[in-house]
């Protein structure tokens, strides 16, 4: 059985705006759809996933579409329903947010525990629907990368359009860092010249994708402010995240939390493996 591609639904503008957006990705890679309200009660879930449902199927009609309502806390019962899915899409803002905030505690609850890849739908339509026909993955040094690159890689393929892989480099991060006890692997990957990280990275997984159109960025500095920038631009962002050394859970880090709340596109968060 192919696994579906899973969207978190709670009757918000936001959430149904992740459900166009799941409904057109499912029907790129022929998965089936499985959408998921969790509710603390029955008040008015079967209208809100009976709303959600009609609006995907108006979406893409020839998809798989199945649905379900859990009851629980929210952001446990979509992970747990992540354990066996192609992704999990989410809004960017849910119902019970305050209204000044940039991103729903669900949201970041499971893009920081999913074990699979969250899709985080945010921006303007013109984001959101594909109209740039361009996919930006950020690449870092060392082995974080490999499986967002895998993501992104399969995604521009999917799509018939462009990838841009985005190096950003601080020349005092290279030289100055608190991490502790590097592996052997960090350290030569801190000897690399930028370029050389990027040409490492994209090695042998652009094989797989041959007719990718792949194009490499080296920018000079702070992260957060080279991809959101070249976000701009972008009909998706594609984000690695590194398991947390003795805790479950994945580790965001301060550029991933930033770019989840401010990136001007859906952000897609992917679990290294």
């Amino acid at each position: 059985m192919t696994i579906p591609l899973v969207v978190g639904v709670d009757g918000s503008e936001a959430s149904l705006e992740a459900v166009d957006w799941a409904a057109d990705e499912a029907a790129r890679h022929g998965l089936p759809l499985h959408l998921v309200y969790a509710a603390a009660g029955d008040h008015e879930a079967s209208a809100v996933i009976s709303a959600a449902s009609e609006r995907a199927r108006e979406r893409a009609h020839t998809v798989p579409l199945s649905n379900e309502v859990l009851h629980g806390d929210a952001a446990s019962a979509l992970v747990d329903k992540g354990r066996n899915a192609f992704a999990l899409a989410l809004g960017s803002r849910g119902l019970g947010d305050l209204a000044d905030m940039l991103l729903g505690s669900v949201s970041l609850a499971v893009a920081a525990r999913a074990d699979c890849p969250v899709v985080v739908v945010r921006g303007a339509p013109d984001h959101r629907e594909g109209r740039f026909g361009n996919i930006v993955v950020g690449v870092e040094e060392g082995e974080g990368s490999d499986t967002a690159l895998q993501f992104a890689l399969r995604e521009a393929h999917v799509r018939c359009c462009r990838l841009t892989a985005v190096h950003a480099w601080n020349p005092s991060s290279r030289t100055l860092t608190t991490r502790p006890a590097p592996s052997w692997y960090a350290m030569e990957a801190h000897r690399r010249p930028p370029s050389q990280v990027l040409d490492d990275a994209l090695r042998g997984l652009a094989e797989r994708f041959r007719d990718a159109q792949v194009s490499s960025r080296v920018i000079e500095g702070p992260a957060r402010r080279a991809l959101l920038d070249a976000a701009s631009g972008a009909d998706l962002l594609v984000l690695g995240a590194r398991r947390r050394q003795g805790y479950p859970g994945l580790q965001l880090g301060l550029i991933n939390h930033a770019l989840l709340h401010h990136a001007p596109c859906p952000v897609v968060v992917v679990p290294q493996i």
